[in-house]
């Protein structure tokens, strides 16, 4: 059994939802060779492998890992709350762009402490030392330095979870929104060295839309990279259409000569996102039901069980790898379904209107799981 200080430990993140894990009984914990799941099932595992022996260091990490996961679900649930208020409340006709970066930031730095504990301090580490590198190292290749920063950062984080924190362990974990936030950094860098540093004349039609022609504020850069609608789970979009977003003139970038005419019809007539919204909302958790209702009939550690392995034709395992990975994959379809929705309930990801004139809200987006499967 694991001592205290050794539970304290195993999650950072806010304990006010425990009772909640403890009644919902989320069934996360199943995908992790540590789990209870794993002992009971496979109870002939060798004591001293590394996922019992992990299992044995951490007599909280059940618990704890259940208790991120709903943290993080009632994080984006609240957060999809905050995007319609911010959306009626803090709209671009009533307030000032300054307001709204501010707002959008410490929400979203709120949302990652209440989630991830101290660990959140790695979002602002790694976004403020790839920010003074943009501004000490110059345009013309701080896009390469970034890179190799935010990368390296991001690897050295995901490198000391795996093999000193949770080793052994499958967890909802601060390395996950920090791969959101690198890809951010390195496509603002790269953003910026096409708006500052090449000429118009060498870039393409998608680049000139992108290129940054301005270096961010630090409130813009850590409003871009933090912001409570995409600091958890994404998606990744331009700084462009984020700066466009916030400041009230979606699209104003991406607007053809064509399009001019029709400007004032849709700033005058902006589209509601509601209907959207309450698909996507709709499809994430229709997701996380099927996920909650299959991922017990096939469980992803029997892949690695020795007795599988060896009593199973090659031919059945591939079947069975098939099978437990499409039960798994829906829990990661709720997750970033719910994510969109809350960028779309803001207000962020209108695209335009379509042939027949309804508005397009996907401008920015995780995924398409239609597409997917």
């Amino acid at each position: 059994m694991a001592d205290e200080s050794t539970r304290s430990t195993a999650c950072t993140g806010s304990s006010l939802l425990q009772p909640v894990s403890e009644m919902t009984n989320l069934p996360l914990d199943q995908v992790r060779p540590g789990s209870s799941y794993f002992c009971m099932h496979y109870p002939r595992a060798d004591p001293r492998s590394p996922a019992r022996t992990a299992l044995q260091l951490r007599g909280g990490d059940r618990v704890s890992n259940r208790r991120r996961f709903v943290n993080f679900v009632v994080c984006q649930l609240c957060a999809l709350i905050s995007a319609f208020w911010f959306r009626i409340f803090l709209h671009p006709s009533k307030t000032s762009p300054f307001i709204r970066h501010v707002v959008a930031t410490v929400l979203g730095l709120y949302f990652a402490l209440f989630c991830f504990g101290w660990y959140a301090l790695h979002f602002l580490l790694q976004s403020g030392l790839t920010y003074g590198i943009m501004i000490l190292t110059g345009v013309e290749h701080m896009h390469k330095y970034c890179l190799v920063v935010a990368l390296s950062y991001l690897s050295l984080c995901q490198i000391t979870r795996v093999y000193v924190f949770d080793y052994g362990m499958y967890s909802a974990d601060f390395t996950g929104p920090m791969m959101v936030i690198t890809q951010k950094i390195t496509s603002l860098a790269f953003e910026i060295h096409d708006g500052m540093a090449r000429k118009e004349e060498h870039l393409t039609a998608g680049q000139k839309i992108l290129a940054i022609r301005r270096m961010p504020s630090l409130l813009e850069y850590f409003s871009y990279n933090c912001n409570f609608m995409g600091i958890l789970a994404g998606p990744t979009c331009s700084y462009n259409d984020y700066i466009a977003f916030i400041e009230g003139e979606p699209r104003r970038h991406r607007e053809l000569e064509a399009d001019k005419q029709s400007k004032s019809r849709l700033r005058q007539d902006e589209p509601s996102p509601n209907v959207e919204v309450v698909r996507k909302v709709a499809t994430s958790f229709f997701c996380l039901l099927v996920f909650l209702s299959v991922c017990k009939v096939f469980p992803v550690e029997r892949n690695i069980d020795a007795d599988f392995i060896a009593n199973t034709p090659f031919y059945a395992q591939v079947v069975y790898l098939y099978l437990s990975m499409l039960t798994t994959r829906p829990k990661y379809y709720f997750v970033w379904t719910l994510a969109d929705a809350i960028n779309n309930a803001a207000g962020f990801g209108f695209n335009g209107y379509d042939s027949n004139g309804a508005p397009r809200w996907d401008l920015i987006s995780n995924l398409r799981i239609l597409n997917i499967e």
